[in-house]
């Protein structure tokens, strides 16, 4: 605690100074004369100085396109892969160039700024991500801009922008209900108002609906206030607090191959299996605009989630290539409903805390001759993981409260993280050129303590580590715009992505130990592109990248494991653009095209390592040579518009143990030749997916209608193999109804 008063109270300090140094020269007087204050999110007011790749869906792409979920919102960004083996985008899956994309881990997600993991360092999986209907946009930032920002960057950073509190002095809203197929229910509404002075907003989500296999239905609900107090025309505060609870009934094991080809949907103890989250957060954010050249900006912020999984399955496909039921009365029983009921089974009740506090500096200068904008800061970062887990022999196991009550945990992991984050960048502005260097600091403590493992207490001095490593990561990008409307940008710096410390433990028995098995991710990224507006309604950007790791960490040959897999490539083109013909031919009568692909041409292991079973030149898993997705669109001035679009992805491969023609190929266990019984490894063909969306608001109202479908054709297609085989959601259709005030 001590250590916690001393950095509030230098920071708390650093304001007062910054003021004296500006030599303010005129108190706050009774009648205010305030500029409003726009958060914008990451990136920097001039886009065209942007030193590397970014896309923007913006309010306007979230309205044409309605997106179900996530996943919908994403498809049309270039580097994109999104596995789609959630029905309604929980616990998302998001994969950048070629990177494997489970829970999103190696992208950094955040909203206004704050990192959304369970835990950022120790435990950087996305069970959550911010609800489309409180975002304004979504900014994907790959290239050299990211040195702001981090860890978990070697994929490159998500960041959503929700909608800023009015300041008109008007009363403003939003109420919108939708219905759909797979019992699919949301409904959603936002209020608030603001002058001058500030003002307050409150949101409020309730959805529903069955998920993509039986007995996959679940339940969402997120509060969230939003307020801003603009204390005088230099000093501004944003707050905001946010609830979140999730109740689903989410099977986390897949099925194995015998199972998928007898009922790809089906989830036997889907009706016991559960995936509970309760989510609160706390944002607060001080603007103080020193003069018009400098802003001294203060985040600070708190993340507390709860989440706990229960599962009946550990593997799938152990008894003849049938799923057995595990913590049964008599272990070894059928994957059924009947006995499911019977059974007990795991629960993961896992507890994060991590807050921090980060001021940041931003001043305009010429300091050498050259018009410049320095950006410089650091963030103190604190993390707190409770990690348990029980195992119940007896249907009274189903109750979580009952596990914690009735046994011991058979798993009891502690976590701390302490981290410092320094950076500083400058970008030279020099006529058409912009040059940007810029570095960043990430200096890491881990502490790690295994209380018990495999039921057993543990006495064992290895069974706690104190792990510290400080990496630099500098970064430097050009751009050029020479040409109207055209910006020319190169650009290379290093991503960084920490060991995660629940990869590095033998927790398996009285004489657990936590080692160092798993090295940390370190990437150097290279881009060259060009993004342009040059011709009148065209709007095109293509990224060549190139991305090379040292110790790229994958999915190990055995359950659970983790292994580096030494250095890797991927090399690829991004293509992504928007025709209107309506702007391109001065008409009110639009017709669009917009698309993007990505060429993944080489995503591979650069080296052999036959303890983790890799082999120089083996594919990437989850990198899928092609990604595409083409739409065509028409809106017409009475306030309709309508668009139809496909998205592809093509072959991918989830294990690095499997090789087609390798009879020696290693399954879920590591124990020999039935992996392609259990179905955890193998390809997963390509597929294409049709969606469609109709929107209709008539010009002067404030009633949208809409309607939107996705993947159509109905197409049965195989999502993932990460823990057994999970089929991509089939036809979902959903109608709706929106009123703005």
């Amino acid at each position: 605690m001590k250590k916690k008063s001393l950095l509030m109270a230098t920071v708390l300090a650093f304001n007062p100074a910054m003021e004296v140094l500006a030599e303010e020269k005129e108190r706050q007087d009774e009648t205010l004369n305030i500029s409003p204050v726009v958060v914008k999110g990451i990136l920097p007011d001039r886009l065209e100085s942007v030193p590397g790749s970014y896309f923007l869906v913006d309010e306007k792409a979230l309205q044409e396109r309605q997106p179900f979920s996530i996943q919908e919102a994403l498809n049309n960004v270039p580097g994109i892969n999104v596995v789609g083996e959630n029905a309604f985008g929980l616990g998302v899956n998001i994969g950048v160039r070629g990177l494997d994309p489970r829970r999103t881990s190696r992208t950094l997600l955040m909203e206004d700024g704050m990192p959304l993991f369970l835990a950022p360092y120790a435990d950087p999986a996305a069970h959550y991500t911010t609800p489309l209907e409180r975002v304004q946009r979504i900014e994907v930032v790959k290239g050299s801009g990211q040195i702001l920002y981090g860890p978990q960057t070697v994929g490159g950073m998500i960041n959503f922008v929700t909608r800023p509190v009015p300041s008109d002095g008007q009363v403003h809203g939003t109420a919108s209900a939708m219905i759909g197929n797979n019992d699919f229910t949301s409904l959603y509404g936002s209020i608030g108002a603001g002058d001058e002075r500030g003002g307050l907003m409150i949101d409020a989500l309730h959805k529903k609906g069955d998920g993509i296999r039986d007995n996959h239905d679940f339940e969402i609900q997120e509060y969230t206030a939003k307020g801003q107090l603009n204390l005088s025309d230099r000093h501004t505060l944003i707050a905001k607090a946010s609830y979140f609870r999730e109740d689903s009934h989410v099977t986390e094991t897949g099925l194995s191959a015998a199972e998928y080809a007898q009922d790809k949907y089906q989830a036997p103890t889907g009706d016991n299996d559960k995936f509970e989250q309760e989510r609160k957060t706390l944002q607060l954010q001080h603007i103080f605009s020193i003069n018009d050249a400098v802003k001294l900006t203060t985040q600070a912020y708190y993340v507390d989630t709860n989440r706990a999984s229960f599962r009946q399955i550990n593997n799938p496909g152990e008894n003849n290539g049938f799923s057995r039921l595990s913590n049964c009365p008599n272990n070894g029983l059928r994957n059924n409903l009947g006995n499911a009921d019977q059974c007990g089974g795991r629960w993961r009740p896992r507890d994060f805390q991590y807050w921090g506090i980060e001021p940041r500096l931003d001043v305009k200068h010429s300091l050498f001759g050259v018009d410049s904008n320095a950006v410089m800061g650091f963030r103190y970062h604190e993390e707190d993981s409770d990690r348990k887990q029980y195992r119940v022999n007896e249907p009274a196991g189903q109750s979580l409260s009952f596990a914690k009550s009735a046994v011991l945990p058979h798993e009891d992991i502690r976590i701390n993280v302490e981290a410092r984050s320094y950076y500083a960048q400058n970008t030279f502005f020099a006529g058409d050129w912009t040059f940007t260097p810029g570095v960043r600091v990430e200096d890491i403590r881990v502490k790690t303590d295994v209380l018990r493992a495999d039921g057993a207490v543990q006495n064992n001095p290895q069974a706690r580590l104190n792990n510290h490593q400080t990496k630099v990561l500098p970064g430097f990008g050009v751009t050029w715009g020479g040409i109207d409307n055209t910006s020319v940008f190169a650009g290379v710096h290093k991503g960084f992505a920490p060991p995660r410390p629940d990869r590095d433990l033998d927790a398996d028995g009285p004489n657990s130990a936590v080692i160092s098995k798993t090295k940390p991710e370190e990437s150097t990224n290279w881009e060259l592109g060009v993004r342009s507006t040059y011709f009148k309604g065209v709007r095109f950007e293509t990224t060549l990248f190139h991305t090379v790791f040292d110790e790229i960490v994958v999915a190990g040959p055995t359950s659970g494991a983790f292994v580096n897999g030494g250095e890797s490539q991927q090399t690829g083109l991004e293509l992504a653009g928007r025709i209107d013909f309506g702007t391109l031919f001065a008409t009110s009568h639009n017709i669009y095209i917009a698309g993007s692909y990505t060429n993944l041409f080489t995503a591979k292991f650069k080296k052999t390592n036959a303890s983790a079973d890799i082999f120089k030149g083996d594919r990437l898993p989850y990198a899928p040579k092609h990604l595409a997705s083409l739409n065509l669109g028409y809106q017409h001035p009475v306030g309709f518009d309508a668009r139809i679009g496909v998205d592809y992805v093509s072959e991918q491969q989830e294990d690095v143990s499997y090789r087609e023609g390798r009879p020696e190929a290693l399954d879920y266990d590591g124990t020999g030749l039935s992996g392609h019984v259990i179905g955890v490894t193998g390809k997963i063909p390509s597929y294409a997916l049709i969606n469609a969306t109709v929107n209709y608001r008539p010009v002067g109202s404030h009633i949208t209608y809409f309607a939107s479908a996705y993947n159509l054709g109905d197409r049965e297609y195989l999502a993932s193999r990460v823990d057994g085989m999970v089929a991509g959601r089939q036809r979902q259709v959903f109608g709706g109804i929106r009123y703005d005030f």
